[in-house]
């Protein structure tokens, strides 16, 4: 055999070795609906942890859905991040999860913030970080007293006074169904068309909008979650701090249920061909290191028991002191969700 030869199959050997090498590279592939550019700390952190590397693709959760249907067996999904409670109960009943059990999971996420266990006591999806939905109001022109429960929104003395974002909106569907779980259907539509009739205009925008509308005097309260605020307070633009200075903050039902917290959470793909690295990612995002990277980064509250956070605005928000959450299952307000679309049918909700 020439030299020329045994060089030639050495560099083949050496060429095959080297794609297996590559092709058993560890890695977990992503769907992720957070479009947080301060998560990038978090994937890194989880590369540089474990070695396995996150191939991600970016959509929002009706996108991330509706792909894995169309894709089905043939999906290269091996995690699932979606940011919202109604989502993630709706990717669990069209059987686009896979239950897993996981002691660290389980240890460290509270039964309530996550889906009801399946048969053999498998899991399908975890939440990972929380968010209230706080009621925003014209400092000038609105008593607190006046906004402190949800069931307000509704009251006639705020008539002309309210901005939400879309009824439809998941952030809105998921408080919505919250409601209906604490107060049953009748009362919950009730409820829902006293809102039309407290409209200061039509929803339009998202929750940074309707803040900015209350500061403006478009309306003197409005609806939003917790991280936009959060965005605001810690915004050293002089039209955002003219904002903040404008408006009062109000958690919600604090004599009664708590505040309805809705959660950005994680899922295994139903035919995830990386089912361990993702169960590992998951479990790494339960994790103190990447739970505070939820509360600095994208003001979120984590959802993992027992940690301290550090959050200015968070802290400022709720004037450094604990607040009343509810407590029910956030699997059942996920589950309120089509009953409340049919009632805002009925109402004529915009």
């Amino acid at each position: 055999m020439s030299k020329t030869v045994k060089a030639l199959l050495t560099a083949c050997a050496l060429a095959a070795a080297a794609g297996t090498a590559i092709a058993q590279e560890p890695v977990v592939n992503l769907y992720s609906a957070r479009h947080y550019s301060t998560d990038e700390a978090l994937y890194t952190g989880f590369t540089k942890a474990t070695g396995i590397k996150i191939n991600r693709v970016d959509a929002d959760d009706a996108g991330i859905l509706a792909r894995l249907k169309a894709e089905g067996t043939a999906s290269p999904a091996d995690v699932i991040l979606l940011v919202d409670a109604a989502r993630l109960h709706r990717g669990e009943t069209d059987g686009l999860f896979q239950p897993i059990r996981s002691k660290v999971l389980e240890d460290a996420i509270p039964a309530n913030l996550r889906s009801q266990p399946a048969a053999d006591g498998g899991i399908s999806w975890f939440g990972l970080s929380t968010r209230a939905r706080l009621i925003v109001f014209n400092k000038a022109k609105v008593q607190k007293s006046d906004v402190d429960t949800y069931e307000e929104l509704a009251d006639p003395k705020n008539k002309g006074k309210l901005c939400i974002r879309s009824g439809s909106h998941p952030y809105n569907l998921s408080l919505f169904g919250s409601v209906t779980e604490h107060l049953g259907e009748q009362k919950a539509e009730a409820w829902l068309k006293g809102m039309v009739a407290n409209l200061a205009r039509a929803p339009k925008g998202g929750d940074t909008d309707q803040i900015k509308a209350v500061a403006a005097g478009e309306c003197d309260i409005a609806v939003t979650n917790s991280y936009y605020l959060a965005r605001l307070m810690r915004s050293s633009k002089p039209e955002d701090v003219a904002v903040v200075n404008k408006v009062g903050v109000v958690f919600p039902n604090q004599q009664s249920w708590g505040t309805h917290m809705n959660i950005a959470g994680g899922a295994v793909a139903r035919h995830a061909k990386n089912q361990a690295n993702a169960v590992k990612f998951l479990e790494y995002l339960a994790s103190p290191e990447a739970q505070n990277y939820f509360a600095n980064g994208n003001n979120e509250w984590p959802a993992a028991k027992g940690l301290n956070i550090d959050n200015p605005a968070l802290k400022a928000m709720a004037q450094g002191q604990p607040f009343k959450s509810e407590t029910i299952p956030i699997s059942a307000v996920g589950a309120n969700v089509t009953k409340v679309q049919q009632m805002l049918d009925r109402v004529g909700f915009p």
